[in-house]
């Protein structure tokens, strides 16, 4: 199921028209910001974190959506490391899917209630700034890209999320790690607890489009419509931790 759900994502690297993606930002396709160079995480045994990185040929975070003016159909960019982690290793129930690492940034709505990443005291006007999701991503053939973000019902569906979630019907968390860009590379940190405890995992790098569904039942709530670039080439999840 997982290297179906990988297939399908290289798939879209060669895709050039995404008429669901209505807000995608003609540039992305040939920005320099979004083409990924390499992907690494690190084990710091010292102080016990990952520091995942992803490097690109030209400013890491520097191109970022434009705002719509409303969550439905919102534009959300990320750098995402697809993983063979275990949902249940990042506090979601046992589900299956992709484990995936988002770094997004999206300036229509904030999906981080706990964090003020601006530090200007209001935790409602951070979306635009690059921040981390846990996500899950499972086969969805209703949009370009083949991926969505897993959904569930919360009448029906008996779903554990960790306690940091945006509260969306979503496997989704906005766990606060902090994510750092300079010049190429875009950071962030992990401390392994999060991961419990793991940290020999295999992983890759992509650089995606996304969007935000609300009004049309007919399609995912945040599904992938374009792929960038993907750090191995052919999402075969070849990186492993290095200590």
């Amino acid at each position: 199921m997982k290297n179906l759900l990988l297939l399908l994502l290289v798939s879209t690297i060669s895709c050039q028209s995404f008429s669901q993606g209505e807000n995608e930002n003609p540039k992305f396709k040939d920005s320099d910001d979004l083409k990924i160079s390499n992907a690494e995480v690190q084990y710091d045994q010292s102080l016990e974190h990952l520091i995942f990185t992803i490097t690109v040929e030209g400013t890491a975070g520097n191109s970022t959506p434009t705002a719509i003016g409303q969550l439905d159909g919102a534009p959300v960019l990320g750098y995402v490391f697809p993983t063979n982690l275990k949902s249940a290793d990042v506090g979601f129930s046992q589900t299956d899917g992709i484990v995936a690492l988002a770094l997004t940034s999206h300036p229509d709505f904030d999906d981080t209630p706990l964090w003020d990443e601006n530090y200007d005291k209001n935790y409602a006007n951070d979306g635009i700034l690059w921040h981390p999701h846990w996500v899950v991503l499972t086969q969805d053939d209703r949009v370009a890209g083949g991926l969505a973000v897993k959904q569930f019902d919360p009448e029906k569906d008996d779903v554990t999320l960790p306690p940091t979630n945006p509260g969306m019907p979503m496997y989704m968390d906005s766990p606060g790690f902090h994510v750092v860009t300079q010049d190429n590379q875009i950071k962030v940190v992990v401390p392994s607890y999060r991961v419990g405890g793991k940290t020999q995992f295999n992983f890759d790098g992509v650089a995606a489009y996304m969007q935000v569904n609300t009004s049309n039942s007919n399609l995912p709530m945040l599904g992938v419509y374009a792929v960038y670039s993907v750090a191995s080439g052919d999402l075969s999840l070849p990186y492993t931790v290095k200590n």
